[in-house]
């Protein structure tokens, strides 16, 4: 008895320091920078990203264990590191369901692995089966730290909000935007997005890796178009301002989606094959018809988007987009924190200044690409 009592007490502290470490042990084997900080450029550089106001399409970070009001030495976002970087306007987007082997070309939604990382970062038990749930649990999060901020963190849910955001901003402040990396939110109920909406979220993909009743991804397994669902929801999208995301969607949804938007669509966070040709990233042909809506494209910084390691490699896809459609319909996408390796955490964005002056860009330009073009759009499509 003594010793099934001691093996009990010693399972017992397994599983408490399991259930306290496990959460930064997934986190670390997922999220990488392959440059740590500090990050140190030339100082025209510096002096210019110090007047820029920033602005990102596409971080993860909400999907983790940590508190993001404090800083830490993982992942790669967090509100301090933000507030380094000069960054004003943050998205924040939930996943709430991946494939087993992930990759960039074909995944079954057979499978989902966002379950057991919920399970192993004690997330409550209404969440392990239902992706609709995840989402709620991920913005419930993101307004725990908007209220425990003390000002510091506002999620943005209109023009107004971000009007008032950018008269009054102090310095430590950031804007949030709500996101779902996908439409599995919605379990193929339409009336889902009443509730997604109540609870912030602003913006929202058809798909991620993996096709949904809203339309076909393309890393899916048909690569098909929108759905007769998917048709509704572009209209109940729009009904309610509510931004368009065509990140991960397959060409045949890209092309459904902006032949009958009324409004600017954006892709949240993607590579161009012109310097990076994958399955994953935009051609020409798609690029232009995101910007024909008056939308933007958000230019990530892992390697599948960019083939690249550097900020070098992320500079020469902008200037490749730039090209393509022009300054004003090019942004960040960073997708920090999106189970990806980084060139540097979120206090290296002056990396990307620095890369962009000695690409040539103007000051001007630099200013609208690093922020200004994102802030631009949501002040015209977010609700009044």
């Amino acid at each position: 008895m003594k010793f099934l009592r001691r093996a009990a007490l010693v399972l017992l502290v397994l599983l408490i320091v399991g259930w306290f470490a496990l959460p930064g042990l997934v986190e670390r084997y997922f999220n990488h920078v392959l440059q740590a900080p500090p990050y140190k450029v030339s100082q025209e550089a510096e002096a210019l990203h110090k007047q820029l106001v920033l602005a990102d399409l596409h971080a993860d970070s909400l999907f983790w264990g940590r508190n993001l009001l404090h800083r830490s030495s993982r992942g790669h976002v967090d509100l301090p590191r933000l507030v380094e970087a000069g960054v004003g306007v943050q998205a924040f987007t939930v996943v709430t369901t991946a494939p087993r082997n992930l990759n960039i070309y074909q995944n079954s939604a057979s499978t989902d692995i966002v379950r057991y990382i919920a399970m192993a970062e004690g997330w409550p038990l209404r969440t392990w089966n239902s992706p609709k749930e995840r989402a709620l649990y991920q913005a419930g999060r993101l307004q725990k730290f908007a209220a425990d901020s003390q000002g510091n963190l506002i999620i943005l849910k209109s023009r107004s909000d971000l009007q008032n955001f950018l008269a009054n901003r102090k310095p430590g402040t950031v804007a949030a935007l709500l996101g779902s990396e996908g439409a599995q939110p919605l379990e193929g109920d339409l009336g889902s997005l009443d509730e997604l909406h109540r609870a912030g979220f602003r913006m929202m993909a058809p798909t991620h890796f993996t096709d949904t009743a809203i339309g076909g991804a393309a890393a899916g397994m048909t690569r098909g178009g929108l759905t007769n669902l998917g048709r509704g929801w572009v209209r109940a999208m729009e009904s309610k301002n509510m931004l368009i995301d065509l990140a991960h969607s397959s060409p045949a949804t890209l092309r459904d989606v902006v032949a009958i938007a009324t409004r600017p669509v954006v892709i949240s966070h993607t590579g161009v094959k012109g310097t990076c040709d994958n399955n994953r990233n935009l051609s020409d042909e798609e690029l232009r018809l995101i910007a024909k809506t008056g939308g933007v494209i958000g230019i990530g910084y892992w390697e599948t988007a960019t083939c690249g390691r550097d900020a070098a490699a992320i500079a020469r896809a902008i200037r490749h987009a730039v090209d393509v459609v022009g300054v004003e319909h090019v942004a960040l996408g960073s997708d920090f924190d999106g189970a990806t390796t980084e060139p540097f955490d979120a206090t290296g964005l002056v990396k990307i200044t620095e890369a962009l002056l000695n690409n040539g860009f103007s000051p001007h330009d630099i200013r609208l690409i690093m922020g200004e073009n994102t802030i631009n759009l949501l002040l015209e499509v977010l609700p009044r």
